[in-house]
């Protein structure tokens, strides 16, 4: 079998018998576009708990979770992250192939999804490809307080939501008011802790790899503690290739 090859475990859909062979149609349905606002989080990490293999999270990737990673970009309105992941992780300018590309003409959705990053204190390059070869146009979410880089209005639009850091429950409103419902979250675990203290995330997809990191390395998630308590989910599917398991989980 591939180390690409996914299998069908379990789904509360019950679309696939377990053991069945997942095409990318298959997985495009598994991880399918919802008929409400939606934040999705997506994340890899080791069996205990490990967010990155010597500072990276490629280390824990591989080519079965880089099939799901460009299915969830595909199904996206926009792809949200923290300007340190951006930066830390080296992200390119959000493109898709033409397959993809296809199936978002055939949905009237734009090509590619708008890229979103979030920054308190507007700590980006506006001459880094990522805004320069976006095909298009992306948005940042920051603060009332952080000073503006030269330039930067000429490749991206720049959303001012709170005083001295990013409020993100506006942020996202403010995506949502410019049409961009189906959000997927690529981290890093500051900014998913943020989403999480504020309620806000519906979906969390995580790909567990087969290895024992040891200590050192976080956690997936990291900041401010939530008030309330945990959050409650649901296992919606289970997908093995060899010994990777690819998870979704969803609002109770």
């Amino acid at each position: 079998m591939s180390d690409r090859t996914i299998r069908a475990l379990w789904s509360v859909d019950a679309a696939q018998a377990p053991g069945t062979e997942l095409d990318d149609e298959a997985l495009t349905t598994w991880y399918g576009r919802s008929e409400r606002p939606t934040l999705r989080v997506n994340f890899v990490t080791s069996v205990d708990g490990a967010v990155e293999v010597e500072g990276y999270s490629a280390g824990l990737s591989g080519p079965a979770d880089k099939r799901v990673f460009g299915i969830l970009r595909m199904v996206c309105d926009g792809l949200v992250v923290g300007a340190g992941t951006m930066r830390h992780e080296g992200y390119r300018a959000v493109k898709l192939d033409e397959r993809r590309r296809s199936w978002r003409r055939e949905r009237g959705l734009p090509e590619a999804p708008t890229l979103v990053v979030v920054s308190n204190r507007l700590a980006v390059d506006p001459t880094a490809p990522v805004f320069t070869e976006a095909p298009v146009r992306p948005v940042v979410l920051t603060s009332a307080a952080a000073p503006e880089p030269a330039g930067l209005t000429k490749v991206a639009d720049v959303v001012r939501v709170g005083e001295r850091d990013v409020d993100i429950v506006a942020g996202l409103a403010a995506l949502r008011e410019r049409g961009l419902s189906q959000l997927l979250c690529e981290g890093g675990p500051h900014l998913f802790g943020t989403l999480t203290a504020a309620d806000q995330v519906d979906e969390l997809c995580v790909t567990i790899s087969p290895l024992l990191t040891g200590p050192g390395a976080s956690r997936i998630t990291a900041g401010p503690q939530r008030d309330g308590g945990p959050v409650g989910l649901r296992l919606h599917h289970a997908m093995a290739a060899d010994d990777l398991l690819l998870l979704r989980y969803t609002r109770r």
